[in-house]
């Protein structure tokens, strides 16, 4: 399979190959390939250990998170993690392949030039996620919220929120308080999402009305925030409420990322520009 990807890279003039490269044994051997047929290599990869093989001898690895993915899913979070670290970019042609790590087996073969694709990337106004968000706060915070979609606040009833990533001054001024805000006068090391003992605060504070507003560096300087932006003239699709229509909104003023967790449905969205950047449907 990776070997006919090299060659249909190749026909079609494709910038390499993006791998979901969990049932990869022989790392070596799959770098042995792309040497000799000349394409470029991107891995994907969920499992820690593996991660850490990959890395020792492949340049761009990726780490996706860990949580159930179906391959479709797969390639939409290694495509996400890719842009965010400016690996690809809009108009680019990739060649994606993935599977289920139980077969052992690479089963799904994709062409697709992001922004044209929207059945993986749902806009064709693809965010430099970096000019926005560190990359590494944005990988974390979009884990986060797969985990609490997957599992809910302490795997009981399913949770939705709102987290809002960069051009947090301009956040603020379009939002107000609904409750006291649980991160004020904390220090500024205490309350960075990339420190990992955070992750079961935030979950535990995921039940709370209202968004959590993050600054571009991870640091949360506030939760249960009511966005002020009604969303009245934008369009989103039918089913998806006021949750959605206020992530909408507020990236529609400030340029600023969000990502949406249904309550309803346990899916993940991801806002840019007031449109859907990219949405990851539970259990697909």
């Amino acid at each position: 399979m990776l070997e006919t990807a090299c060659s249909i890279a190749n026909k079609t003039r494709s910038k390499g190959v993006l791998l979901y490269a969990d049932m990869i044994e022989d790392y070596e051997a799959l770098a042995k390939i792309g040497q000799e047929k000349q394409v470029d290599l991107i891995l994907a990869v969920k499992d820690e250990s593996s991660f850490q093989d990959a890395a020792s001898v492949f340049e761009k690895v990726l780490r996706i998170p860990d949580v159930p993915l179906g391959r479709i899913n797969q390639m939409k979070m290694a495509i996400i993690q890719a842009l965010s670290k400016g690996l690809v970019k809009n108009g680019d042609k990739w060649i994606c392949l993935s599977g289920i790590p139980q077969t052992k087996a690479l089963d799904n073969l994709l062409i697709l030039e992001f922004g044209k694709e929207f059945e993986i990337i749902s806009s064709s106004d693809l965010p430099v996620i970096s000019e926005i968000v560190r990359p590494e706060v944005f990988e974390t915070v979009l884990s986060l919220a797969l985990e609490i979609a997957v599992a809910g606040k302490e795997g009981r009833k399913p949770v939705g929120t709102i987290f809002v990533l960069g051009k947090h001054e301009d956040v603020l001024k379009f939002s107000h308080p609904m409750v006291i805000n649980p991160f004020q006068g904390y220090p500024e090391e205490e309350r960075n999402i990339l420190d990992r003992r955070l992750k079961e605060t935030v979950k535990e504070f995921s039940s709370i009305d209202g968004a959590f507003i993050f600054r571009e560096d991870g640091v949360i300087l506030a939760a249960g925030r009511h966005l002020d932006v009604s969303g009245e003239n934008i369009e989103i699709p039918l089913g998806l409420g006021s949750r959605h229509r206020a992530a909408a909104g507020i990236t529609s003023l400030t340029d600023a990322l969000a990502i949406v967790i249904s309550e309803e449905t346990g899916g993940v969205r991801i806002f840019h520009h007031g449109k859907i950047f990219t949405e990851i449907e539970k259990g697909e």
